[in-house]
């Protein structure tokens, strides 16, 4: 993909124009239609979470490992072009390219209902509508986090990522209740039409931004695209904090995604809940999401970023053993709770990290390193599916539970490999560290 327009040879780079700084981030309207177009499409991308393994499951009649599969796909492409596409990004204009990425979703995503009005859905095409939404996803994902230091000035990037962090907890929320209502209510296929919708108006906020971006480099002195990639690598890699908060993130991701894989089935099969309820009943992770947005300002002010990082992190990953404990009834409860203590602590470290990589690393080499960070935590995604889908069919769901919230209660641990525990505050460039 290409941004919309490019120098030619005789022409400097422009300098980036952020919007004037505006009182407050309420008041500051390029970032009011970023916030707001993100939260909308995160409520479709929710819906799509419950929706796609309903389609698999109830229309199509998949088994549990099928819909591990179907929850790998759209990682897929993290591994197969992650680290190029951080180059890629760096080398464009970011608004662009997000605006291409939303469009060719709303075409994707509204394929799925087509084909099963007409009678001619397979499990082929959502595999293969998985795959292509999850490269639209790779390019908006690294032009999303690279673009949001462009419209919002330092000082207020965690407040920024506070924000988008606590609506994407209420898009979960909105979403994936939602999505579990629209499938009894209309049927699973629905929920993907609605997901269609929310890009476009992803897409309609991102063209009213009016903040300027720095033009791409001209091609004349541009390196080549492997020695680019491989300059983001190396800084990843050398650098204690990016190394350690990367290695966390990853297994994180990989146990969150493997239990979460087979949660649906788990719920409905086992739990015997209803289609309607089963949205609602994975959305109780939001709550702690919105907990751990709103209370990251206090929890870094009281102990400093990297210690409430540990802190937080340490104190809320063992809960996530009450979830095998859910059961019908009242027992439900237990796994509310887990999903939600977990989520809180998870929420809270993703603000930190994402507030710390955008302060902390060289704008020129910000595409590159969110690169390399997303391909491993991301990269681990499409592994959690299918580890959760094959422990699932061998050892039973419940024994499979346990087992991954078992490993998730430990992550914390990885954080006091590197020179995390040592510090109050992370740091806020190479030199403070």
């Amino acid at each position: 993909m290409h941004s919309d327009s490019a120098p030619g040879l005789d022409v400097l780079p422009r300098k980036e124009h952020a919007a004037p700084p505006a009182p407050t981030l309420a008041g500051h309207r390029d970032f009011r239609l970023l916030w707001f177009g993100e939260t909308t499409n995160r409520v479709g991308i929710n819906i799509t979470t419950v929706a796609m393994p309903l389609v698999a499951v109830v229309t199509l009649g998949a088994g549990t490992l099928a819909v591990g599969v179907l929850a790998a796909v759209p990682w897929l492409p993290w591994l197969l072009i992650g680290l190029p596409a951080g180059a890629w990004v760096d080398r464009m204009r970011r608004r662009p390219l997000m605006v291409i990425c939303n469009a060719s979703s709303v075409v994707l995503l509204a394929s799925v209902p087509v084909a099963a009005w007409l009678g001619v859905l397979t499990m082929a095409q959502l595999l293969v509508v998985g795959l292509l939404n999850g490269l639209a996803a790779v390019f908006f994902g690294i032009s999303y986090k690279v673009y949001l230091p462009s419209i919002v000035d330092r000082g207020r990037l965690q407040q920024a990522n506070a924000r988008l962090q606590g609506s994407e907890s209420v898009a979960q929320v909105a979403g994936l209740g939602g999505g579990g209502l629209l499938a009894q209510g209309f049927g699973a296929v629905s929920g993907l039409l609605v997901n269609a919708c929310t890009f476009l108006v992803s897409a309609l906020c991102l063209l009213g931004i009016r903040s300027r971006e720095e033009r791409p480099e001209p091609p004349a002195e541009r390196t080549p695209l492997r020695r680019d990639v491989g300059e983001g690598l190396r800084y990843t890699v050398r650098d204690p904090y990016l190394r350690v908060l990367t290695a966390y993130g990853t297994a994180t991701n990989l146990l969150l995604t493997a239990y979460q894989a087979i949660m649906p089935v788990f719920l409905i099969r086992q739990l015997d809940v209803p289609e309607g309820a089963t949205g609602w009943l994975m959305a109780s992770s939001s709550v702690g999401g919105i907990l751990g947005a709103l209370g990251v300002k206090r929890v870094t002010a009281r102990w400093g970023t990297a210690r409430g990082l540990l802190v937080a992190t340490a104190c809320t990953a063992p809960f996530g053993l009450l979830i095998p404990l859910g059961g019908k009834g009242w027992m439900l409860a237990a796994l509310v709770a887990g999903n939600a203590l977990l989520a809180l602590g998870v929420v809270l470290a993703n603000v930190v990290q994402g507030a710390f990589r955008q302060r902390y690393c060289p704008p020129r080499l910000l595409g590159r390193v969110t690169a390399c960070v997303s391909v491993a935590s991301f990269g681990a995604i499409p592994f959690g599916s299918l580890l959760g889908g094959v422990l699932g069919t061998v050892l039973g769901l419940r024994p499979t539970l346990w087992l991954l919230t078992a490993g998730l209660a430990v992550t914390p641990l990885l954080l006091l490999a590197g020179p995390l525990r040592a510090r109050r505050d992370l740091p806020t460039g190479p030199g403070d560290a």
